[in-house]
């Protein structure tokens, strides 16, 4: 008599936990909007949206049917006095059962690549936005544990804030000086890693004004978690009149001031009306041997290519007059 109950009870309690597993995750996205991902409010991260839903889509298409037919097959064949179940202990081959768990994968997978490299093609983080606006640049360095954005053509720097102007791109140069870091705007687009002695290139956009919420997303130490920042992003109008109240009610930030800011410490949020002249790429450049390393000009900004170019014809000079 105690056999009935016990079989339901294993059926019963992994479809309790499974729906209950699915009600966590889609309330939050569905009541509380808790899954900024999931909302984007730029190019970059609408295209990234789009490649994971279309990924999950295709893999619930086998991950779906697969769970269903489990319980099916649990309950279908379960040990019990009155199982009609067809007995067949010598059963090793269904030539229509091998075709469809074969054929259907085989195309999930052939279109899911397609998919992928499509859109890994077009999410290159260095392709240029498509817009008739000219990009803002903006070069990023990760410190510990804090972030310098430096505005190279407004003059400007902040630490731990970050502002840009609304449908237009922003095309942001990234370092590190110390510690690898991850920069990361979810609503914008996917993260992309600050490494020392690198400078690598992320085009974003953020299509409506409003107030993103950015980070670190990588392990660098004690108050990593702290990496955090907020990106406003207004009109062109607000963000010149921001500019201009930046230089004219901010200190400048000096290489004594940089030298202080790159010790291991978190950081309120500042503003700085300038900095050293060439400071991004004296960053590039920290741990390399006269200036020429081979990933100097990485995704960089002009500076750092214009230097490598004369340091190139600097040397084709000295062969020249040593010939």
């Amino acid at each position: 008599m105690n056999k009935k109950p016990r079989s339901l009870a294993r059926i019963i309690i992994p479809v309790v936990l499974t729906l209950v597993t699915i009600a966590l995750i889609v309330w939050p996205m569905l009541a509380g909007g808790q899954y900024v991902v999931l909302d984007p409010k730029g190019p970059i991260g609408a295209s990234q949206r789009d490649l994971i839903v279309i990924s999950t889509i295709l893999c619930a298409v086998i991950i779906v049917p697969v769970l269903i037919l489990s319980a099916v097959i649990v309950w279908r064949y379960r040990d019990k006095p009155d199982n009609k179940a067809a007995y067949e202990p010598n059963w090793s081959h269904s030539t229509k059962a091998e075709v469809i768990w074969w054929t259907v994968p085989i195309i999930i997978i052939g279109i899911l690549a397609i998919v992928t490299v499509r859109y890994t093609y077009d999410l290159e983080p260095s392709k240029p936005l498509a817009s008739e606006k000219a990009p803002v640049t903006i070069q990023v360095s990760s410190l510990d544990w804090k972030w310098l954005f430096m505005y190279p053509e407004q003059g400007i720097a902040t630490v731990n804030t970050l502002n840009i102007p609304a449908d237009r791109p922003v095309k942001f140069e990234l370092t590190a000086d110390s510690p690898m870091n991850s920069f990361w705007i979810p609503q914008l687009g996917g993260q992309i890693y600050t490494m020392s002695g690198m400078a690598m290139t992320l085009y974003l956009q953020a299509d409506h004004e409003g107030q993103y919420w950015g980070s670190g997303a990588n392990f660098t130490g004690e108050h990593f978690g702290k990496m955090r920042f907020d990106v406003n992003a207004t009109s062109d109008e607000e963000f010149e009149n921001w500019v201009r109240e930046v230089k004219q009610n901010s200190q400048e930030l000096t290489q004594e001031g940089y030298d202080a800011l790159t010790q291991p410490g978190t950081s309120n949020v500042a503003y700085y009306s300038a900095f050293p002249e060439g400071l991004f790429q004296n960053i590039v450049t920290k741990y390399v041997v006269d200036g020429n390393g081979a990933h100097s000009k990485h995704g960089s900004s002009s500076e750092a290519a214009e230097a490598n170019q004369a340091t190139q014809e600097s040397n084709q000079d000295e062969d020249k007059s040593a010939n």
